[in-house]
């Protein structure tokens, strides 16, 4: 089914990704030899527009907040009361999450979308969710709202000036969600999908398993609907950050993706937004065992492999002083020719256009349509609303 909500995703900037690669060969090091530290620098000048990049400066994590009605099923280990504590602690400064970011250098918010309390907010949309192995999340005005309320945090942030975004999640049972969505996008079997989540026991295993298969059953005919998949069998707060993936992309700003719930929502999020993926890099490697299929399936590969499992985008925050290091790689090394060092084949190269610290058409790019002049002109970066279009 064709879904209409979002603009349409542009990809990197080929061009100056170009431009990028050029640059890593006249950095003052033997090629290579920074292994993934020099792709992830090539991918966020493409994501920027520029070579080479810019240092990333106003990186932003956004919790989705929300409990999930199959939760009542003993799918769980802990009470849904602890999702409320919780969301408080990381907006009081005292999570996990708010330990690593001050050293990465992000900011933490926790945003209520479905707590299981009576709440007001501006980002509410329900009260927790129905349990998805028998009846649906939400209904379809819920499921929209939650749609208009991930977008407009994408928005938000990024208008603001947000140069990367992160999405963590927080809620008693949502990893039971997240395996039915990574089930039902790859066609996997409840079994390969269901991990131990906050730590339960063998029992506890069986019974999340029994509820996986019976939401995967419920979409198992509506694979490329992803909205209406995420209406029956996720939840207002994974709907919500679904939409944040997909609009981060069509806004253009780099993401890097969380653990297993953050990346099940990122499969129906690309499915919305098709092309988003290019948008985004694989943080971590969650301990369970549904992220590994999910990342698979989307084709990336983790930074870091620590056996984390928290959530709150802990992962990701993690892996962000590793991107901070690669845009460093690029943008402040000397050339050879910079620094007066021979090259492997002993001559000292003359400057190329690759060196040269300014937007792209000071290296050598076109002013064609597919050559922005710089990268706050790259069609719907910085600018709201349904369709790309070029900054005022």
């Amino acid at each position: 089914m064709t879904n209409n909500r979002f603009g349409t995703v542009v990809a990197p900037d080929e061009h100056v990704e170009q431009l990028a690669r050029e640059r890593q060969l006249q950095l003052t090091k033997p090629t290579g030899s920074l292994g993934r530290l020099e792709d992830l620098g090539v991918w966020v000048s493409a994501c920027q527009g520029q070579c080479p990049p810019k240092q990333l400066e106003d990186c932003r994590v956004v919790v989705f907040a929300g409990d999930h009605g199959v939760s009542a099923s003993g799918v769980s280990a802990y009470p849904t009361e602890v999702s409320i504590q919780m969301h408080a602690n990381i907006n009081a400064g005292g999570a996990g999450v708010n330990a690593i970011a001050g050293v990465a250098g992000a900011s933490v918010k926790s945003v209520d979308i479905s707590l299981d309390h009576e709440a007001e907010g501006p980002f509410r949309v329900r009260r927790s969710c129905g349990s998805i192995d028998v009846e649906d999340a939400m209904t379809q005005d819920e499921c929209d709202r939650a749609i208009e309320v991930g977008k407009k945090l994408a928005d938000d942030a990024i208008d603001e000036g947000a140069d990367l975004l992160i999405a963590g999640d927080l809620g008693i049972g949502n990893t039971t969600p997240a395996a039915v969505l990574i089930g039902a996008v790859t066609g996997s079997e409840p079994v390969t999908v269901v991990g131990r989540g906050t730590g339960i026991d063998d029992e506890g295993w069986k019974r999340k398993t029994a509820a996986v298969r019976d939401a995967m059953f419920r979409v198992r005919r509506l694979r490329n609907d992803p909205v209406e998949v995420l209406r029956r069998v996720s939840s207002p707060d994974m709907t919500a950050m679904a939409a944040f993936l997909a609009q981060a992309a069509v806004r253009r700003t780099p993401v890097i993706l969380d653990g297993v719930v953050t990346t099940a929502a990122a499969l129906l999020a690309d499915q919305m937004a098709p092309g988003a993926r290019a948008w985004w890099v694989a943080g971590h490697k969650s301990a369970e065992p549904a992220h590994s299929i999910a990342l698979r399936h989307l084709g990336l590969e983790p930074l870091l492999d620590y056996g984390m499992r928290l959530g709150e985008g802990s992962g990701a925050v993690a892996a962000l002083p590793i991107l901070k290091h690669s845009v460093a790689v690029l943008s402040e090394m000397a050339t050879f020719g910079d620094a007066g060092v021979s090259d492997k084949d002993g001559a000292v190269p003359a400057p190329t256009a690759a060196d040269v610290s300014a937007p792209p058409e000071a290296a050598g790019s076109t002013d064609s349509a597919d050559s922005p002049d710089s990268p706050d002109d790259r069609p719907g970066h910085r600018e709201g609303g349904e369709q790309p279009s070029q900054r005022d």
